[in-house]
């Protein structure tokens, strides 16, 4: 309560003390979302230890730069494209807590008044960019200073890059990792300390290359950090990890044979792991598993359901995954509340990892759609991976095509919700001693358990729909009822008059 009082606290403050001064002050779209956005609200509020002059001062600022520098209007087109080529900023790959990695490669910026408006410009792109795409999720900063000397240093890029965090984008930095830094320059960075302040100094880090890795697995290291990443910047495309369709999983390559050879490879391996009837090529290909071919063992570890625009979806936040078979498989459920058909779409960062079936579809109204998630092959489940489901109304049911109604859809129109990786610490089954086949241990029973709940829990959803749908229908029907009886009513007293 007393958050939300300070929230309530602020925006009036702002809207009787800020923009009294002027309305052109700042972008109409940043003083919208600041006036709807509670979130972002908080966000300043607790950075600035829910001191409300502080915050207001912070708000200010940060909503001023944003309109100088355009950044709600910021496209790749504006920034000159040689600084994508160089590949000096990108986003890439996680670290250990499952936060996404936004590295700068100091070797590669040279000090130059004539470009550094663009090149803040580049990074307030891709701050805002992430931000978009992953509202609320924390970014860890890797400055990686390999090779590089007092030339590249530009203090102020870099207290500008400080300003990003500490005052444009609140508590969007989980921590600065300083990777390698020289001796010589020793004095500048403590110049930079000075400019962090006590909030965003215990989040900084100096690491030397054997040390980064206590905070960054080597899958997401470079091999000159030791480790094992084969990633390289290239443009076009920008290389984040976006989002990809996933849909019969990973094509290893493009002779059609070794593509036929894996995707049977990855059939032996789910009859083998389901004890279930075998599947034909034909069921393989297909966009739809019916749930009733092929009894599942799905996993779910948040099996509470979240309502989003058109659909019930089912887990609301992960999706669990462990490296024995029986854990192999995950289960979404979603559910249609709309009055039209719905599209969805789901996606995942780690399209050579999973097989989603099916991965594009429609669901008519009132009905549901079961979404099995499996990993595909010998792939193991990690923390980083990532699923987006997306989705839109379909008005004009049966008109078009599925592909060609994403092609038109207006952006505006689609929904979208992203789903976290659970990766279950699964012991070994323990082997009776009586017989060679492992037994069923408790944390299996629990998993069904856990399926079987999710399952009830998206059809009570469902039956409590139509059940508010009836009570409706009933309470309009109470109404015309009321209304048929006043009226005879009004015509007994008619006749009545008339009669006298």
């Amino acid at each position: 309560q007393d958050i939300e009082k300070k929230i309530v606290e602020t925006r009036q403050r702002f809207t009787n003390e800020l923009l009294q001064d002027s309305t052109e002050k700042y972008d109409s779209r940043d003083v919208e979302r600041l006036q709807n956005d509670d979130a972002l609200v908080e966000n300043y509020l607790t950075w600035r230890l829910y001191v409300v002059d502080d915050a207001l001062k912070m708000i200010d600022e940060s909503l001023q730069w944003r309109k100088e520098f355009g950044v709600n209007d910021l496209t790749e087109s504006v920034i000159p494209r040689w600084m994508f080529e160089t590949g000096a900023v990108f986003l890439h790959g996680y670290d250990k807590e499952g936060n996404k990695l936004f590295w700068f490669k100091v070797k590669l910026h040279v000090k130059d008044p004539k470009t550094v408006l663009d090149k803040k410009k580049y990074v307030a792109f891709w701050l805002e960019r992430y931000a978009k795409k992953e509202p609320g999720m924390p970014l860890t900063v890797v400055f990686d200073m390999t090779e590089s000397g007092i030339s590249n240093i530009d203090m102020d890029f870099v207290r500008y890059i400080i300003n990003c965090f500490k005052v444009y984008y609140p508590k969007f930095l989980s921590k600065m990792i300083i990777v390698d830094m020289p001796w010589i320059m020793n004095a500048a960075w403590k110049i930079v300390k000075s400019w962090l302040g006590p909030e965003a100094i215990s989040k900084l880090r100096f690491a030397s290359k054997s040390e980064v890795q206590g905070f960054i697995g080597p899958e997401y290291l470079p091999p000159h950090m030791g480790g094992t990443d084969p990633f390289t910047y290239s443009y076009p495309p920008l290389p984040d990890d976006d989002f990809q369709i996933c849909d019969n999983g990973p094509v290893v390559s493009e002779d059609e044979t070794e593509s036929r050879d894996a995707d049977a490879e990855s059939k032996d391996t789910l009859e083998s792991s389901l004890n279930s009837s075998s599947f034909n090529s034909e069921e393989i290909k297909s966009e739809k598993l019916e749930k009733d071919d092929c009894p599942l063992t799905e996993h779910v570890i948040a099996s509470h359901q979240i309502t989003f625009h058109h659909l019930n979806i089912c887990p609301s936040e992960e999706l669990s995954f462990g490296s024995v078979e029986t854990e192999r498989k995950s289960l979404i459920i979603l559910s249609n509340v709309a009055k039209n058909q719905v599209a969805f779409k789901v996606r995942t960062t780690a399209p050579e990892k999973y097989r989603v079936k099916p991965s594009s579809s429609c669901c008519d109204p009132g009905a549901s759609v079961d979404i099995v998630v499996s990993l595909h092959g010998g792939s193991q489940a990690s923390p980083q991976d990532r699923f987006l489901v997306m989705a839109a109304e379909m008005e004009n049911a049966g008109s078009q095509e599925l592909a060609q109604f994403w092609k038109e859809v207006p952006r505006s129109k689609v929904v979208e919700h992203r789903l976290r990786c659970h990766v279950l610490e699964s012991a070994g089954a323990p082997v009776s001693p009586l017989r060679d086949s492992p037994v069923e241990t408790p944390a299996s029973g629990q998993q069904d358990l856990s399926t079987v709940l999710m399952r009830v829990m998206a059809c009570n959803c469902r039956l409590e729909q139509k059940l508010n749908t009836c009570l409706w229908v009933q309470k309009v029907l109470t109404v015309l009822v009321l209304v048929l009886l006043m009226l005879n009513l009004l015509c007994l007293y008619l006749l009545g008059t008339s009669a006298q």
